[in-house]
């Protein structure tokens, strides 16, 4: 189902006390605002809430308005929808999100009372990069492939077919999604495979597009990691079985120390093991299609890997 909080936040702008209206909006939505707030932005209980609320209130949103004026972006996500569940065979609901958010993730998963949710924050995605809403200067054109890669990501958490291991572990969490808590307690090989079909249904999803967008690289930290691509399977097999937070940061996250991301004297680029676990899961993808790949254990897939090498 597609939720729009589009005009809910721009009442907010419009409001005589923006700061009182967010509380309101944030308080009318509270299980998805906080589960959003929670997983990418810091604690809504905490100190600096406030701080994050009023700059977010009070942001320049030019940029914002003029994209929205030039792009349809509810019959765009209408359509990503469509044809993700159709190519994922999705036996199960999931919401799509349509939101502005602080400046954090510019698309994301949650699950919220059992329920996937693949949500994108559009200040990300006017074209042009704002400073007072940290957007990312993003073109609208890419929304529908990032929309692709959180759908994939709430099928593979939530679908009563997946054997994911990311399944098993939202429903000990009591049908709701931690990216922290999942980063300390679910396999390294769990989550590169969970990243690598989000990109390949988003390149099946939203082709056309220049390689490196499918992973969010630049072009240069593309051939890097591409140039690096023995290196980082060799690094990466002694921690594949293996759950811990600072594994999932590694490989599967930006702004980590350069110390963090070095394995025998290699600085791992930012981000590898999206690139890893996009090769990862290529064979299975090629034998058994996506709409399995998304189900199936990580070890599922990685057999599969084993036996096309062998047979190479």
């Amino acid at each position: 189902m597609l939720i729009n909080l589009l005009p809910d936040f721009f009442a907010v702008l419009s409001s005589t006390d923006r700061v009182a209206a967010y509380h309101r909006y944030f308080a009318a939505h509270r299980p998805l605002l906080e589960a959003y707030w929670q997983n990418y932005v810091i604690d809504p209980e905490g100190p600096h809430f406030q701080e994050v609320v009023r700059a977010t209130a009070f942001a320049d949103r030019s940029d914002l308005r003029t994209m929205l004026e030039r792009t349809d972006v509810v019959s765009l996500a209408r359509r990503t929808e469509e044809l993700c569940l159709a190519l994922l065979e999705a036996d199960v609901d999931i919401d799509v999100v349509l939101m502005v958010g602080v400046g954090a993730a510019n698309a994301g998963e949650l699950v919220v009372h059992g329920r996937g949710v693949a949500f994108v924050c559009l200040e990300h995605f006017t074209s042009v990069a704002n400073q007072e809403t940290q957007g990312l200067g993003l073109d609208p054109e890419l929304l529908p492939l990032w929309l692709a890669h959180e759908i994939a990501h709430a099928v593979r958490y939530t679908s009563p077919t997946s054997r994911s291991e990311l399944r098993e572990f939202v429903d000990e969490m009591g049908g709701s999604y931690s990216y922290w808590e999942s980063g300390r307690h679910v396999s390294l090989r769990e989550h590169l495979v969970n990243e690598g079909i989000a990109v390949q249904a988003s390149q099946l999803v939203s082709p056309g597009h220049a390689a490196w967008e499918y992973f969010g690289y630049g072009r240069r930290q593309y051939a890097r990691v591409r140039e690096l691509e023995p290196v980082l399977v060799r690094a990466v097999q002694n921690d594949i079985n293996r759950a811990g937070l600072g594994l999932r940061l590694r490989y599967l996250s930006g702004g980590m120390s350069d110390d963090a991301r070095t394995v025998d004297r290699y600085l791992l680029p930012e981000r590898s093991g999206y690139y890893l676990g996009a090769r990862l899961v290529e064979p299975a993808i090629a034998s058994h299609g996506l709409a399995w790949a998304v189900r199936a254990s990580a070890e599922e897939i990685s057999a599969l890997g084993r036996g096309a090498a062998a047979t190479a």
